[in-house]
């Protein structure tokens, strides 16, 4: 028993002692583990302990950078940034204080009304927007920026100046009122206001660029904020004499343009002058240099002051800021008659000897196509045909050239694409593609329908052709200077193709000479001066590719001087309500306004031996005059005529009556009503009821209409409008597809 005893005992021993070199195992590894992790927090994640204890016994203050001025060619600011404050509210300290100075919740309640209607009336906000701040668990809350310093004044002295309501008696105590801070900074402002105002477009009030060149260059404009750190006490208070720790701001580089801020203030004014006179829905103004393609002003009515955009009405807002000088797209009318005469003369199609027979219309493809006039204009040669702006001779120089050479040259001048500006919103206008076009779409974008482009695309065009023939990429930004004056990126003008001889240029130029001294673009003459222009008057369409009657744009192209282009305006009125809507009344009278100023701004000054004095004699009075009547006036005092609309009496002249004029020149009369090219060109709906798309397609462009898909399926289930409809050519059809099986036409029944 004894020995068996024993044996038990000894391997209770064992047993122990493996229990208790188990525990220091175990235990060992514990103290491993915890010094691992000890470890791990003091050395591994000891930076970040760091910066977590730094954030709570630091405050980051932010120390905005100046955002990049925007500067006009010659160094003019029109955007800038300018020093301001920002208000920030302590709410954890605001209850402090308030603890302080009442003594039951009523007194509280009215510490925070109190100053909620203080802090309100200072700066110009709600005081529900104050009481909401105060009451955000948060250490910081900022309350307004780009705050003026009278209103910082008026807040600093809020701090220390406090009137207290308790049980209806005011008193006034003497308040370190922490809780308010008053930081610096920084704000946009444009000197200007109402002026480039798409252009420019504006900021956040962050300062983030959210519309035009603010926008599209924001990444060299904005600079990198830097940051002030500063210790303070358990309640965020500055303490002392504490160490900062201060990352200086890199402020944002300039930006100059090509706009010349002078060129711009004369665009401006032109366009005023055209809303108060013509009460158009909007007017645009481009002006562009031939010679290199630099935008030198661009304006847009109606406008707004960037510095006080419409942010709460989006539908306005979206509206106002749209630059439709390169966002919109229009019919260009007979300025685009330029474009198929420097074509048809480049191509060797005509000459300046070519004769055209005007009976009044054409008959192409079976469709009937009137000139713009009644008037039956006969035998014309080319200079003729500008400066009757005759569709006729036109619709003969589109045919004459065919597809090919005539679209070539339309794309060469840059129709139908971006012309890659640095603008947002830009878009490339459109036309027929080239494989559907008919002889009779052909004829119709010869004189300038069929084919919609911006108002930067025309400009560039016609620079072209002024320009030697060569096109010019368009361009707005001129360099980017960095805070300290050197010069990061310089963009230089760019020469894309010669889309014309010189000879072909020189050739246009007169021609254009002769338009406004004995054509429609009578109304842009300056005395002493050698203008060229062209005017236009294009219909409008509504969402659904209708034509939309009595509404009209009127244009006009001016290039000046003509012996050596200089400047190239365009004006364009939608919708002029108050007189003629062709573009030789509604446009080209601001053209000449324009030109008046700019031409001596430039240093272009008048030449008295331009001024013919030769056998002038005073226009006679035409209003309320039958066509018939006028002409026989005319003839009676040594002048031409030329008309413009149909119908009824004359309501405008160019020159008006009692200006001196040679004898032998021509007067423009508008009749009451503008002339609705679109009559000629009603086409019947074929009916689409069951055809598949690629069929549906087919058919409609057969009848030069376009599709509008409304539902996609297999075959036509509706259309709108119904077949037999009788619509204008280019109309849109809405046609609604839906699935069906076909049936097999073997299977048995």
């Amino acid at each position: 028993m004894a020995r068996k005893s024993k044996r038990y005992a000894l391997k209770s021993d064992a047993l122990i002692k493996k229990r208790i070199v188990i525990l220091l195992v175990l235990f060992s590894l514990l103290v491993i583990v915890l010094i691992a992790r000890v470890g791990y927090w003091q050395i591994y994640k000891a930076d970040w302990l760091k910066e977590l204890a730094q954030e709570q016994w630091t405050r980051k203050i932010n120390i905005f950078a100046d955002r990049g001025d925007i500067l006009d060619t010659n160094g003019n600011p029109l955007a800038i940034s300018k020093n301001c404050y920002t208000v920030v509210l302590q709410p954890t300290l605001l209850k402090k204080q308030s603890e302080k100075v009442s003594n039951s919740e009523e007194s509280a309640a009215a510490y925070y009304e109190t100053l909620s209607n203080d802090l309100a009336n200072i700066l110009g906000i709600s005081p529900d927007d104050v009481m909401s701040a105060t009451a955000k668990n948060e250490s910081q809350v900022i309350l307004k920026r780009n705050v003026s310093d009278s209103q910082a004044d008026a807040v600093r002295l809020l701090t220390y100046n406090y009137i207290i309501v308790k049980e209806g008696v005011s008193e006034e105590k003497s308040v370190d009122y922490s809780g308010i801070l008053i930081n610096d900074d920084v704000a946009r402002e444009y000197p200007m206001g109402s002026f480039l105002t798409q252009v420019l477009g504006f900021t956040s009030v962050d300062g983030i660029g959210l519309e035009g060149i603010e926008s599209r260059y924001n990444a060299y404009l904005k600079g990198t904020n830097g940051i002030l750190k500063v210790e303070t006490d358990r309640d965020g208070v500055k303490i002392a004499d504490s160490i900062e720790e201060r990352t200086e701001p890199i402020d944002g580089n300039d930006l100059q343009l090509t706009i010349d801020v002078t060129l711009q203030s004369f665009a401006e004014s032109a366009l005023d002058k055209c809303i108060s006179e013509q009460n158009p829905e909007s007017a645009i103004c481009i002006v562009m240099d031939p010679n290199t393609g630099a935008v030198l002003a661009m304006a847009t009515k109606p406008d707004y002051d960037n510095n006080l955009p419409p942010r709460d009405d989006i539908v306005l807002l979206r509206e106002l800021t749209r630059n439709k000088a390169v966002a919109n797209t229009y019919e260009p009318g007979a300025i685009f008659k330029l474009i198929t005469t420097a074509a048809a003369l480049d191509s060797g199609i005509t000459n300046l000897d070519s004769v055209f027979d005007c009976p009044g219309y054409r008959v192409i493809d079976g469709q009937k196509i009137n000139c713009w006039t009644p008037d039956v204009h006969g035998r014309l040669d080319l200079a003729e045909a500008l400066q009757n702006s005759c569709n006729t001779a036109f619709i003969d120089m589109a045919l004459d050239m065919n597809t090919d050479i005539f679209y070539d040259y339309i794309y060469d001048f840059g129709f139908d694409v971006k012309t890659g500006i640095m603008l947002y919103g830009e878009t490339s206008g459109s036309i027929m593609a080239e494989k559907y076009a008919k002889k009779v779409d052909l004829a119709q974008i010869g004189f300038g329908q069929k084919i919609s482009a911006t108002p930067l695309q025309i400009i560039s065009a016609v620079s072209a052709i002024v320009n030697d023939g060569y096109l010019m990429k368009p361009y707005i930004a001129e360099k980017i200077i960095s805070p300290n004056g050197e010069i990061i990126e310089e963009y230089q003008f760019e020469q894309l193709r010669q889309v014309i001889t010189e000879t072909t240029s020189d050739t246009m130029l007169d021609l254009m000479y002769q338009i406004v001294e004995d054509g429609t673009g009578r109304n842009s003459r300056i005395p002493g001066y050698k203008i060229g222009g062209i005017s236009g008057t294009s219909q409008k369409y509504d969402e659904e590719g209708q034509v939309i009657h009595d509404q009209y744009i009127a244009s006009f192209v001016a290039v000046a001087p003509i012996d050596n282009p200089k400047l190239v305006v365009l004006i364009i009125a939608d919708s002029p309500q108050s007189g003629a809507q062709y573009g030789s009344v509604a446009a080209a009278p601001y053209a000449k306004d324009f030109l008046e100023e700019a031409l001596p701004y430039i240093n272009i000054l008048p030449n008295s031996s331009i001024i013919d004095t030769r056998n002038l004699t005073h226009v006679p009075d035409l209003t309320n005059m039958t066509i018939e009547q006028a002409k026989s006036k005319l003839a009676d005092e040594g002048f031409g005529c030329i008309s413009e609309g149909f119908g009824g009496k004359i309501v405008t002249q160019i020159p008006q009556a009692g200006e001196m004029i040679e004898k032998g020149s021509n007067v423009i009369v508008q009749l009451e009503q503008v002339n609705d090219y679109s009559q000629s060109f009603l086409v019947e709906v074929p009916d689409l009821f069951g055809l598949t798309p690629t069929e549906a397609m087919e058919l409609l462009n057969e009848n030069n209409l376009m599709m509008r898909i409304v539902s996609s399926g297999n075959v036509v289930l509706e259309q709108s409008p119904a077949a037999g409809t009788e619509v204008y050519r280019g109309s849109q059809i809405a046609v609604e597809f839906d699935y069906f099986e076909k049936e097999d036409e073997n299977s048995e029944e």
